[in-house]
C-alpha cells in the first residue's frame, strides 16, 4: 500500500480552504484509515461506525482487541449521538475543556460497535483541540475512532516522520500538521461512576478536574493479564524505545554510578534526563527533554525523546524520574509504562 503524506499548515487562519483535506476526509468516509495530528499526539483515525474500517486500525498497528479506541467528535452535541445516561459531572468536564485533552468514558449507544469499544459497555469519547483536527471530522462527516498513530508498544508519535516510520506502506495516508503541543495523550476519566475515576492520566490533571467537579479518584487497579482495560493505556506495556529502558530513582551521583558501572560492562549507555541532568551526567547519548521547572516542556518533548535512540543503537537508557505533581503525574504514568516499571534507586 502505497502511503499518501498531506502537507497542511496548521498556523494558516484559513482553514475552511483547506483543499488537502478533502481527500483523507473522503477515504475515511469510504472505509480507510488515516493519521492526523492533534493537540496530544497524532491518531490513527478510521470511521467509528464502520466495523470494517476499525479492524484495519488493529491490523496496522498490532494493537490487541481488547484495548479500547477513543472515538474523535468535532461537536458537543455529537455526544449525545454516541453515549447515554450523561451525568451533571460529566456536562460539566465537557464545558470546562472541550476542545481540548481529555476523554470522557460513558455508556454507549448501540449504535457504536463494540469492535470499538473492545466489547464494553462504555465509550470513550472527546473532542480534540486542534484546527486540523476538527476540520477533518467535519468534512468527513463521521466520528472518527483513533489510537495514536504508532506501532502497538512503541512511543506515540508527536509528527508525521514518526507516523511514517512505524506505518508506512500500513496506511493510506498521513495529514502533516507538524509538530504536536501537549506530547502525551490525553486525560481518561471513567464518567460513569458516583466519584469520576481518571483512568489515564494527561494533559488536564486531577487538580483541574476538582475545580470544576469536587472529588476525583485515580484508578486503583494494577495492569494485569486478567484485568480488562477501560481505557487506552491501562494494561500493556506502552511507549517503549527499541533498548532496555530502566528509571533511575535517585540522586545524581547515584545515578552516574549506575551509568558508569553498565558502561564498564561494555554497554553502549543512553540517558533520558531534564536539562538540569544533561549538565551534570555523562553517557554515550544524552538526550536533553527540558527543564525541571517546566514539566510542559518535558511532556511535550518525551515522546521525542524515546524514539530519538532508536537511530543511535544503544544497549541500555537510563531515565530520570520527574516529581508526581501537576502533569507530572501523566509524564511518570508513561514512563513507568516505557520501562515496564523497571526502576533502580
Amino acid at each position: 500500500m502505497n502511503t499518501k503524506v498531506w502537507v497542511v499548515d496548521n498556523l494558516s487562519t484559513e482553514s475552511n480552504t483547506y483543499p488537502q483535506l478533502d481527500e483523507p476526509a473522503r477515504l475515511l468516509r469510504e472505509g480507510e484509515v488515516v493519521a492526523f495530528p492533534t493537540e496530544t499526539v497524532y491518531g490513527l483515525g478510521a470511521n467509528a461506525l464502520d466495523k470494517n474500517a476499525i479492524k484495519k486500525i488493529f491490523e496496522a498497528k498490532g494493537r490487541p482487541s481488547d484495548n479500547p479506541l477513543i472515538i474523535h467528535i468535532s461537536n458537543k452535541d455529537d455526544v449525545n449521538s454516541l453515549a447515554s445516561n450523561i451525568s451533571d459531572d460529566a456536562q460539566k468536564i465537557m464545558n470546562a475543556f472541550w476542545p481540548g485533552p481529555i476523554t470522557l468514558v460513558l455508556k454507549k449507544k448501540n449504535e457504536v460497535p463494540l469492535e470499538v469499544t473492545a466489547g464494553l459497555d462504555t465509550v470513550a469519547i472527546r473532542i480534540p483541540n486542534h484546527k486540523i483536527a476538527l476540520e477533518l471530522i467535519v468534512r468527513a462527516g463521521v466520528p472518527i475512532a483513533a489510537p495514536s498513530a504508532n506501532l502497538s508498544g512503541k512511543p506515540s508519535p508527536t509528527n508525521a516522520e514518526h507516523v511514517l516510520t512505524d506505518l508506512s506502506g500500513k496506511i493510506s495516508g498521513v495529514l502533516d500538521g507538524g509538530e504536536t503541543g501537549v506530547g502525551l495523550e490525553s486525560t481518561v476519566i471513567d464518567c460513569t461512576c458516583s466519584i469520576p475515576i481518571i483512568l489515564r492520566p494527561g494533559g488536564i490533571t486531577k487538580e483541574q478536574l476538582e475545580e470544576v467537579i469536587g472529588n476525583v479518584e485515580y484508578d486503583s487497579h494494577l495492569s494485569n493479564e486478567d484485568y480488562i482495560p477501560r481505557s487506552p493505556g491501562m494494561k500493556y506495556r506502552h511507549y517503549a524505545p527499541d533498548a532496555q529502558f530502566i528509571l533511575v530513582n535517585a540522586d545524581y551521583n547515584r545515578f552516574q554510578t549506575i551509568i558508569t558501572e553498565a558502561k564498564s560492562a561494555g554497554n553502549r549507555v543512553g540517558i533520558l534526563v531534564s536539562d538540569e541532568g544533561s549538565k551534570i551526567l555523562s553517557a554515550d547519548v544524552v538526550v536533553n527533554l527540558g527543564s525541571k521547572r517546566n514539566l510542559l516542556d518535558i511532556s511535550s518533548n518525551l515522546y521525542k525523546g524515546l524514539r530519538n535512540f532508536n537511530t543511535e543503537k544503544v544497549d541500555v537508557i537510563y531515565g530520570e524520574t520527574f516529581e508526581e505533581v501537576g502533569i507530572g503525574v501523566a509524564i511518570m504514568n508513561r514512563l513507568k509504562k516505557s520501562s515496564g516499571d523497571l526502576v533502580v534507586y
